[in-house]
């Protein structure tokens, strides 16, 4: 079953909303990126303001709407990742984008505002490019890194009225970020996810980068995905989550990360976790085989999945910028299909329908290939084949974990570039025989080849599989949460917490200890002879 055909959506495919006109500020990025400015506005599209519309309309099936999407980054690993997305998402689409002109593959993202001669903040929906506002949310509670956002170079891709920030932080405590900052802040959290929502023809996903180990991260992230579900039912739901790693130095780790996967097991639709010892591990890998000319004169020193070079950022590097690179790329693949062309488009809720058999069980493990850009741009067959092995070998997950050795529910192969049908069949069946796939799922492939390949490669490949091989990572969370909680060791700071109760600590580990419990029984089919229900007798 390859490629497989998209599936039927579940009534969450897209939400169509009118538009308002909330206020923006600044312009000349797109200037810098796509070298335009100076037109006059083209007419501004239909569509009048929704006076507080609560009830989304959905879109007809079939209805040629392009899709968008809005990023909602919490805490200071989520904005940092956040900056590099929508940094590399901009150099991605100025080298496609020659003309300047605002298309549908910018709109999935970005809005097109005309700011100039008191123009306001009016939605330009066709023509030269003006100034482009990010379709974005920004929070966190401390101010550090949102004010270096906006004197940056992307200063002018956001304005005062997607921010959310507070002075005081939530001091490593999801209590503090999830029952005080959440409640706190509720209706002004509200008011801009349906702001940014209502300049969105059809609203289809919202994307929540967070952390798992510190305070804001963990509970206020897990808080507005709670908002999310309450005021956009009909919206995916997609979370990227940086799991912390056993010598993190948030001693208080352990039990964010519980308390958040209890809100992740009930609120979202997709998680794709990553370890910050994984991104750790690649980076210093790649480093290592450049540095020692290892791969010789294949492989561009400046041009890594990791490297910055030639993007908008002209400041020195911080250490975090090469991993927080690496879940970038992540994403960019993601939507690749949702901003550009491509001969079998894979949408973003086809991955949730396709992917996830069980409610809970939505973590889906990612890996990225090529992690380095090679000289030679005539990139032979076999390196075309050894890309899909590289995808499936435990180097390459973006956690801790070798899927090859544990059980498929289902898996998704995203490929940019020049990559045909063929390719992807003949791959496929090179490496199904050492996958091991449950046993009612076989042929749970689904696969999407999009014709834009990413800056400096040829061709790239993002897998998505839904794999028993996270329990590891769970367990291990587990465990290092009962070194603390059995001493009872730092409760009192969450306690304190008008709202928060000893019980929710029982209920968390409770919830883990019950979805590791549902991996382990997928787990034990395994080795056990398949069993498939009688089928029925039909009386002749």
């Amino acid at each position: 079953m390859v490629p497989s055909t998209p599936s039927l959506a579940d009534g969450r495919a897209c939400v169509s909303l009118t538009r308002t006109a909330p206020g923006t500020r600044g312009a000349g990025l797109s200037e810098a990126w796509f070298g335009v400015g100076g037109a006059s506005p083209s007419p501004v599209g239909g569509g009048g303001a929704a006076a507080g519309a609560r009830a989304p309309l959905v879109t007809a099936p079939g209805a040629a709407t392009m899709t968008q999407s809005v990023v909602v980054q919490v805490g200071q690993c989520g904005n940092q990742i956040g900056c590099r997305f929508w940094d590399l998402a901009l150099r991605e689409h100025a080298a496609v984008n020659k003309k300047g002109i605002y298309d549908e593959a910018l709109s999935s993202f970005f809005r097109n505002v005309d700011t100039r001669n008191g123009g306001g903040d009016a939605d330009i929906h066709k023509g030269k490019i003006f100034s482009l506002k990010a379709r974005a949310l920004l929070i966190d509670m401390e101010e550090g890194v949102v004010n270096e956002i906006l004197q940056g170079p992307l200063r002018d891709v956001f304005d005062s009225k997607q921010l959310i920030t507070d002075v005081s932080g939530s001091g490593n405590n999801w209590a503090v970020g999830h029952k005080l900052y959440g409640y706190q802040y509720r209706e002004h959290i509200v008011e801009k996810l349906r702001r940014t929502a209502e300049h969105c023809d059809c609203l289809q996903c919202f994307f929540v980068i967070h952390s798992m180990g510190g305070g804001t991260g963990s509970g206020l992230g897990t808080f507005v995905l709670n908002v999310l579900e309450d005021e956009f039912p009909e919206v995916y739901r997609f979370v990227t989550s940086v799991y912390p790693s056993g010598e993190d130095d948030v001693i208080t780790s352990p039990y964010n990360s519980v308390l958040a996967m209890k809100e992740l097991n009930e609120h979202a639709d997709c998680v794709l976790p990553i370890e910050n010892e994984s991104l750790f591990s690649i980076v210093s890998k790649i480093h290592q085989m450049t540095s020692s000319g290892k791969l010789g004169s294949t492989v561009k020193q400046n041009s890594l999945l990791t490297s910055s070079a030639g993007s908008i950022k002209t400041e020195q590097e911080k250490p975090f910028d090469a991993m927080n690179n690496i879940v970038a790329n992540l994403l960019l693949n993601l939507t690749s299909s949702a901003r550009f062309e491509g001969s079998l488009n894979m949408d973003l809720n086809e991955i949730s329908m396709n992917l996830v058999p069980f409610p809970r069980l939505h973590y889906l493990v990612s890996s990225l290939t090529p992690l380095y850009t090679l000289a030679d741009v005539n990139v032979p067959s076999r390196r075309l084949d050894q890309m899909f092995s590289d995808a499936f070998s435990k180097d390459h997950q973006l956690i801790q974990a070798d899927p090859k050795h544990s059980l498929y529910l289902a898996c998704a192969l995203l490929v940019r570039g020049n990559v045909q049908v063929s390719d992807l069949r003949r791959n496929i069946e090179r490496l199904k025989p050492s996958l091991h796939f449950v046993s009612w799922n076989q042929e749970g492939w689904k696969t999407g080849l999009c014709s834009v390949p990413p800056v400096g490669h040829s061709h790239s490949l993002l897998a998505l599989a839904n794999n028993t091989c996270v329990k590891p990572t769970f367990t291990e969370l587990r465990d290092r949460f009962m070194k603390l909680y059995k001493k009872k060791a730092h409760l009192h700071h969450y306690l304190r917490v008008d709202g928060m109760e000893q019980s929710c600590f029982s209920e968390a580990i409770s919830s883990l200890s019950d979805l590791i419990e549902e991996y382990n029984q997928l787990d034990a089919t395994k080795s056990a002879p398949g069993t498939y229900p009688s089928r029925l007798k039909i009386a002749m």
